[in-house]
């Protein structure tokens, strides 16, 4: 079994230094109800084109679809989604993952299609 280290620093330097592939994990969200039951799948990993609904936070209710996935800081961007600067131009606000749920899958990617047969639970 993998030792992980109990001292802070050492967890922090971990999480903003992990690998691609382990940041994707940090980017999955859990699938609404009715792809649950479809798929069954319980949570993926969130892509550009999904549709999501924000459950927690200052765009709770909104539903939206994403635009950007920032792998480097662990956030996503949602349509409609913005903040204006003091300039007067609009950005993106970036949102967790785990504060969102999948509403609609993009399927258009056969990689993703082949991720949801391997993970699939019946």
């Amino acid at each position: 079994m993998k030792r992980i280290s109990a001292k802070p620093s050492k967890v922090r330097k971990r999480y903003y230094n992990a690998p691609l592939h382990r940041r994707w994990k940090d980017l999955t969200a859990p699938l609404a109800e009715n792809l649950v039951r479809e798929y069954h799948v319980k949570r993926l990993p969130v892509r550009s084109g999904d549709t999501v609904l924000i459950v927690r936070g200052e765009y709770s209710g909104h539903e939206g679809k994403v635009v950007n996935v920032d792998l480097k800081e662990r956030r996503i961007h949602v349509e409609g989604v913005t903040k204006t600067k003091a300039d007067g131009t609009s950005v993106f606000y970036p949102i967790h993952p785990s504060k969102v749920i999948i509403t609609k899958l993009d399927l258009s990617d056969s990689w993703r299609k082949k991720i949801i047969e391997r993970r699939k639970k019946v």
